[in-house]
């Protein structure tokens, strides 16, 4: 499993990438979606919500499970991917591509993100 470099990682497996123009893309990483099983459905934040770092902001359910999506940064939601509402298993076959959640103008700087290595490293422990 490869963690792409350009992005910054959460302790609760989602992904942020850097922002340009301010706006951040957030998605669950590999590890998250080879642990969750089969998404079956998404529920995303609003346009317009404003969302917290470390606060749950929607839900991924799968065969297995159901679990909280986190926001990695603080933010006002400007964009949701409607193909994962749609197709749900984007998130599994394509968590760092077409599997994106939601994008944010982020409104802090991220806190205790976490590198590619970093996360790596955490996730093999």
């Amino acid at each position: 499993m490869s963690n792409p470099q350009q992005l910054r990682y959460s302790k609760e497996h989602e992904w942020l990438s850097a922002a340009e123009d301010g706006v951040s893309t957030v998605g669950i990483t590999e590890h998250a979606a080879n642990a969750l099983g089969d998404v079956v459905f998404v529920q995303l934040p609003e346009v317009g919500d404003t969302v917290t770092a470390g606060e749950s902001c929607g839900e991924l359910e799968s065969t297995k499970s159901v679990s909280d999506l986190y926001s990695p940064v603080t933010g006002e939601v400007v964009a949701t991917n409607q193909d994962v509402v749609d197709d749900p298993a984007l998130v599994n076959s394509a968590p760092f591509e077409g599997g994106w959640l939601f994008k944010v103008r982020v409104t802090g700087e991220p806190e205790e993100l976490l590198t590619a290595d970093e996360y790596t490293a955490y996730t093999a422990g």
